[in-house]
């Protein structure tokens, strides 16, 4: 499906990405080795050279899981041409209750930056990753479906916990890329201040530039849209967007059936972004435009987060072949002006319900 010439730039790098990332955060819970090979094998064949990766992964994290997600990868990609793929994988950092990383994870200083990207490239039997991730701020920020910064939540000068300052970051981060064990620097589920703060402590102390950003987009989740857009364009960096399907809830399957398989129902009370009342109400107008336009919902929020101007790509998951397969047919479809134009009233109206 895709060839070299669908391939995307990113930003400043020579790494090319095809327009889907594969996400593989159900490896090793919800889906087998076996399944996630059959996954993997398929996406390569259908021409996607990304794939994403991160070392909690699977989610939800759990001790007996923890790392799972980077084993099979290492497994799949030691069969594999590794100059043919972009691998992604990405840093835990603290203020999340996960004590079986590293200890803690304690902080994101150097000792617990190296550790984990050294870990990850034991775990996934490379030498390199192509782009490294910070998966979340070190500082006090909102994520993960908190939508309101609260300086009353800082701990920079907690005798407790003391907040790495970016600068420390970089350097870091710097250490491996001098060293070849990544290529690239990117950012998970940053703020448009801590986007600009890394551009600027970079070029003031010549340290590795971001060239990536990697943030939740979807159509109940246009956040990025609001300051982080302009930064992108602005300042040449990529952005891959992860859960276009709001966590199942754009295929329409909790609309339709609130008890369908799925993470919302077998994992309760994970993804809290996806419980705001508003979500319902916005799912339920998105479904009747689809059927207006005669797609599925799946096919019409896939094509709307596959075309959006500032995407490099576009990092889709699957519990099952024949989703993967859905998800990925669905790059043929192009939204038409009247679609779009409806798409955009009601995102006016019931703006960002799970941000």
């Amino acid at each position: 499906m895709f060839e070299k010439k669908d391939y995307k730039k990113v930003a400043h790098t020579e790494l090319r990405v095809s327009p889907i990332t594969l996400g593989t955060m159900t490896f090793g819970d919800q889906n087998s080795q076996k399944e996630a090979f059959d996954q993997l094998d398929y996406a390569l064949d259908q021409g996607i050279n990304s794939f994403d990766v991160a070392e909690m992964y699977p989610v939800p994290p759990k001790a007996e899981t923890c790392n799972a997600t980077e084993l099979i990868i290492g497994n799949w990609i030691e069969k594999k041409k590794r100059d043919e793929l972009i691998l992604s994988t990405k840093i835990a950092g603290p203020r999340r209750s996960i004590d079986w990383i590293r200890g803690g994870p304690k902080s994101l200083d150097d000792k617990n930056i190296s550790e984990a990207v050294n870990n990850s490239l034991r775990r996934m039997k490379t030498d390199y990753v192509d782009l490294l991730y910070l998966h979340w701020p070190e500082r006090n920020v909102p994520m993960f479906g908190q939508y309101k910064f609260d300086p009353k939540d800082e701990y920079k000068n907690s005798k407790k916990i003391q907040w790495v300052s970016i600068e420390e970051q970089l350097e870091s981060l710097m250490k491996l890329v001098d060293d070849g064990k990544v290529r690239y620097i990117a950012l998970s589920n940053e703020q448009p201040w801590g986007v600009m703060e890394f551009i600027r402590v970079a070029k003031e102390k010549k340290l590795p530039l971001i060239c990536a950003v990697q943030n939740s987009y979807s159509l109940i989740n246009r956040i990025a849209e609001l300051g982080l857009s302009e930064i992108l364009y602005r300042e040449d960096l990529g952005f891959f967007a992860y859960s276009p399907l709001g966590f199942g809830h754009l295929t329409g399957k909790y609309i339709q059936n609130p008890e369908s398989s799925g993470r919302v129902n077998l994992f309760p009370g994970y993804a809290k972004r996806y419980s705001k009342p508003g979500v319902t109400l916005a799912v339920e107008d998105y479904l009747h435009i689809a059927k207006e336009a005669n797609l599925s919902l799946t096919q019409m929020a896939l094509s709307f987060a596959y075309r959006q101007w500032f995407v490099t790509s576009t990092i889709v998951g699957a519990t099952s072949i024949n989703q993967l397969k859905e998800n990925i047919s669905a790059y043929e479809i192009i939204l038409k002006d009247d679609i779009l134009e409806k798409i955009d009233q009601t995102h006016l109206k019931r703006m960002n319900p799970a941000p």
